[in-house]
């Protein structure tokens, strides 16, 4: 049985037709994530709040399929400039504070949407099937 979360209270609609998230059986899905705010636009301040702004909205898609941080078991995360990766690394580790870190990848991305530097996707599992 699959479930779809197609809006997520505190983020702007989808500019595509996707979910942010897909739950199927014990596993949620997310959408990738950029820096976007609810407004639509990409926060200001430059790589470390886009960095925050999304894993923030990834907290609010993990809130809404009733996981957390600590349920996440792979992310991956797309930057613009490998040079970016110590600075996203840092930031990423404080969503993780018990050090129970996901199994991750990182790769450079020639363009992502909206101009963002950063986009981040998560797969959680469910403590019981939703």
């Amino acid at each position: 049985m699959l479930r779809r979360i197609a809006e997520v209270e505190g983020l702007s609609p989808a500019v595509g037709p996707y979910s942010f998230a897909v739950i199927a059986g014990n596993t949620v899905y997310t959408a990738g994530q950029v820096g976007q705010t609810v407004d639509g636009k990409l926060v200001e301040g430059g790589l470390e709040a886009e960095a925050r702004q999304a894993l923030d909205n990834l907290g609010r898609i993990l809130s809404a399929a009733a996981v957390g941080f600590s349920d996440v078991v792979k992310t991956t995360i797309y930057l613009t400039d490998a040079a970016d990766f110590a600075t996203v690394n840092e930031i990423y580790a404080g969503y993780f504070p018990d050090g129970e870190y996901p199994s991750r990848e990182t790769t450079v991305a020639a363009a992502l949407p909206l101009g963002a530097r950063v986009e981040i996707s998560m797969v959680a599992a469910l403590h019981s099937a939703a």
